[in-house]
């Protein structure tokens, strides 16, 4: 029973952690038409639409590594922060590498830009963080006898 409600808690914690990386990916990628002093902001529902379409790319994008990551953690009762932000760095890493095309004759990736490299990362550790917030910190738990009163003692036998 105790599985169940984990699961629960893991999925809230992805859906959290995507929407958060979601927001990050979109602002950053926004921010540079936002710091021109002509521009006026954006309207909020366009902004909204935009911020619905970030999170829908990046948990499409980031749900099979976030689940490795997640059975890994899950398994070795790792509940440490540090372990999130880096496996969320590459994640979101991931994520972006795996738009860009490789080509396998000179072993490199082509057309990457630094610039949104480190953003995905950056919205990965914070998806990291996230995710520990929500479910990071009790990994394992739910391999843990419950704790409740302990049964009262036998009458010795005379």
């Amino acid at each position: 029973m105790a599985l169940i409600g984990r699961l629960f808690v893991i999925l809230f914690g992805f859906l959290a952690a995507c929407f958060v990386a979601g927001m990050i990916v979109v602002v950053a990628l926004l921010y540079p038409e936002f710091s021109d002093l002509g521009i006026e902001p954006p309207d909020p529902d366009t902004l909204n639409i935009v911020l619905g379409f970030g999170f829908i790319f990046v948990s499409g994008f980031a749900l099979v590594p976030a689940m490795i990551l997640v059975l890994i953690t899950e398994a070795f009762y790792i509940r440490g922060i540090l372990a999130y932000a880096i496996g969320g760095a590459i994640c979101g890493a991931a994520c972006y590498l795996g738009l860009i095309p490789f080509d396998p004759a000179t072993m490199h990736f082509e057309g990457i830009v630094r610039r949104h490299l480190e953003i995905m990362t950056g919205a990965g550790v914070m998806a990291g963080f996230t995710y520990w917030l929500i479910a990071g910190r009790n990994a394992g738990a739910w391999r843990d006898p419950p704790r409740g009163p302990l049964p009262p003692d036998l009458p010795a036998q005379t």
